[in-house]
């Protein structure tokens, strides 16, 4: 059996390819830099000596994800794991005063870019249930998926959709023994903040004075998740650092 991995070149996602590599699950990787996801398969291959197929893939683009989809039916047979991990900020605004190209690359990423995902995997996801595979998704939302902040408007919106999601999938696969788990993480230091600023010395100031997750500890709680008894369905995780009380209470030590 294979896990697939959406936006697995860094942060979440790479550390979810790690941490399965090292159980010796073999691998689908996509994302759009496709150079650094080739090094990451080389990477893990080396260390833990298991297959990972690795494909530039954009999750925005309906139809070449439809065009993935259909090239490498066989592949995804196999899978039985899917974590829908691709995501993304951009922009930190009033809603008034925002950016539509920003709201546009938000929706496309974190919803659509899921949705069209699903869309093509999971049907071999439901065979492979039938023939007694233990399936599971897992959808990495966000504590912004619950609570909203200033000027996070359009990004909420879409964590939200992400959990609406998670639990109407789990509804809609009644039934078929596939388990459904939504990932909700707070602040975790990743590239996350230099894209949503744009600015490498202003994303660092989100992270200055506490201790944030890291990309490692929510792999970890993926992997918790995907562990458990096949008659145990965790179906929410909600993640935050200690230091963070809520979305917008840190305590920092400056």
């Amino acid at each position: 059996m294979s896990v697939f991995i959406t936006g697995a070149s860094s942060g979440i996602g790479a550390g979810c390819a790690r941490a399965f590599a090292a159980t010796g699950r073999e691998l689908v990787l996509v994302a759009r830099r496709g150079e650094r996801l080739k090094t990451l398969a080389q990477e893990l291959e080396a260390a833990h000596e298991v297959k990972v197929h690795a494909f530039e893939l954009d999750v925005r683009n309906r139809k070449t994800v439809e065009e993935f989809v259909e090239r490498h039916r066989s592949l995804l047979t196999r899978v039985e794991i899917l974590v829908n991990n691709a995501g993304l900020a951009a922009g930190l605004s009033p809603l008034q005063e925002g950016s539509v190209d920003d709201w546009d690359q938000m929706i496309d990423t974190n919803l659509k870019g899921l949705l069209y995902v699903t869309r093509g995997v999971l049907p071999y996801m439901i065979e492979r249930a039938r023939q007694g595979g233990d399936c599971h998704v897992i959808n990495v939302g966000s504590v912004a998926g619950r609570w909203v902040y200033p000027n996070g408007n359009v990004y909420c919106g879409t964590k939200f959709g992400v959990r609406a999601i998670s639990e109407s999938m789990r509804v809609d696969l009644h039934g078929t023994g596939i388990r459904v788990t939504e990932i909700a993480p707070g602040m975790v230091e990743t590239e996350f903040s230099e894209v949503r600023l744009k600015d490498k010395t202003k994303a660092k100031t989100v992270y200055s004075g506490m201790q944030p997750l890291s990309a490692d500890d929510i792999a970890e709680a993926v992997l918790w998740c995907v562990k458990r008894p096949r008659h145990v369905n965790i179906q929410e995780i909600v993640v935050f650092p200690t230091a963070q009380s809520s979305v917008s209470l840190v305590a920092r030590k400056m």
